[in-house]
């Protein structure tokens, strides 16, 4: 039983490790192209494409990897996928047009919609049932760590270095996240399915539906936060500072992952979606008004903390929601819808920041965690009239 239940394997612990790497590497790039092409281009819109490309490529990738889980051993997959996302990084070395990095950037969407899905599937395969939300907990707290400090390297690194500095920093991180993945043993659940399934079967599962909805809207907020900080800061005079805000984000959602994993496994997500929710509109309203260093970090608190709350609950939700053989289907749907928000909120806000400025965008985003509050209690409700239905027929 004791086996069963533990959770720091040394298999699991590498995968984290893994994770965190690969997500510093791509997210430094995912933050760094918008703002290095803002600045050659000065134009947003033009930026916010560099990750809207990303995005769109890792979605269309994502329902194909599903299914090519089943088929084809996962240890391979990660390996080639990692070994394509250092070629296409290689290649960006010294470009400068915007033609060629967006088609670059496609193909590093493909690699993150490949090893996202893979590494999350490898994590959740091995997590003891009973310890799902604390074991996805500190996953996605080394993966949205490296999200969210990424951008604080990667502003740094433009603003005191090079764009090509970044681009062999990111390189090396892909190349040390290849050599930690010789070190991790294949698991039972690593080998394909020996049986006839159909594409539709894992590339889609209702039951994770209603989670990748919620992520899409929480995520659209994420999108302008990832992707136009730096120019918040620059329109606020407070440029200098923009790195300590990521930097406080991180703090918070080091300190809150573990908390909410262990309140998740035992209350359920009730107790901790409103207060994360919550935490986030804060966050994003203090962004709209920031004009000073302190509002700006209060404002990195209070996202860190709906961050990291908000997005481990809506992956364990759709994990749990689905078969044991079908987590790489959620795990790929969860990851879809949080690509599509990003997507819209790195081009849609960056369309409308052009229009109305940096201020604006983030109080504009505080609507779409609104819609989220209002779809998770609806789904609530749903549930537990559906549950009526079959205490009385039963």
């Amino acid at each position: 039983m004791k086996e069963t239940s533990k959770l720091w394997t040394g298999r699991y612990m590498a995968i984290v490790v893994m994770a965190f790497l690969f997500f510093i590497s791509l997210q430094m790039l995912t933050a760094g192209f918008p703002a290095y092409i803002t600045d050659v281009k000065d134009n947003p819109t033009q930026g916010g494409l560099m990750t809207t490309v990303f995005m769109l490529a890792a979605i269309i990738t994502r329902p194909l990897i599903g299914y090519l889980m089943n088929k084809v051993n996962m240890m391979i997959l990660n390996f080639v996928g990692l070994s394509f996302v250092a070629i296409t990084i290689g290649l960006s070395f010294n470009q400068e047009s915007v033609a060629i990095l967006l088609l670059l950037r496609a193909f590093h969407g493909i690699g993150f919609g490949i090893l996202t899905t893979v590494l999350a599937t490898m994590a959740t395969n091995i997590i003891p049932t009973n310890r799902l939300g604390e074991g996805i907990g500190y996953y996605g707290m080394a993966t949205s760590v490296g999200t969210s400090i990424a951008p604080m390297l990667a502003l740094s690194i433009l603003q005191y270095f090079s764009y090509n500095f970044m681009i062999i920093l990111t390189f090396l991180l892909t190349i040390a996240t290849i050599i930690i993945s010789f070190f991790v043993k294949p698991s039972k659940t690593s080998q394909p399915v020996r049986k006839k399934i159909s594409f539709k079967a894992y590339a889609f599962d209702k039951n994770a539906l209603f989670p990748a909805i919620m992520t899409i809207f929480f995520t659209i907020s994420l999108g302008g936060v990832i992707s136009f900080m730096g120019e918040l800061g620059k329109d606020a005079g407070l440029g200098n500072s923009i790195p300590f805000f990521f930097l406080v984000l991180s703090i918070m959602m080091v300190l809150i992952r573990p908390i909410s994993g262990r309140l998740f496994d035992q209350y359920g997500h009730k107790v901790i979606i409103y207060p994360g929710v919550t935490s986030g509109i804060i966050g994003l309203f203090l962004l709209s008004i920031t004009e000073d260093t302190w509002s700006l970090l209060l404002a990195g608190l209070f996202y860190g903390i709906a961050y990291g709350v908000v997005t481990p609950t809506l992956q364990a939700i759709a994990v749990r929601a689905v078969a044991k053989e079908k987590q790489g289907t959620a795990n790929a749907m969860y990851f879809s819808g949080m690509d599509l928000g990003m997507a819209i909120g790195s081009t849609g806000l960056g369309f409308i920041a052009s229009y109305k400025g940096y201020h604006f965008i983030y109080g504009f985003s505080i609507v779409f965690l609104i819609v989220l509050l209002i779809v998770y209690t609806l789904g609530l409700v749903k549930r537990k009239k559906d549950a009526a239905i079959v205490a009385n027929a039963s």
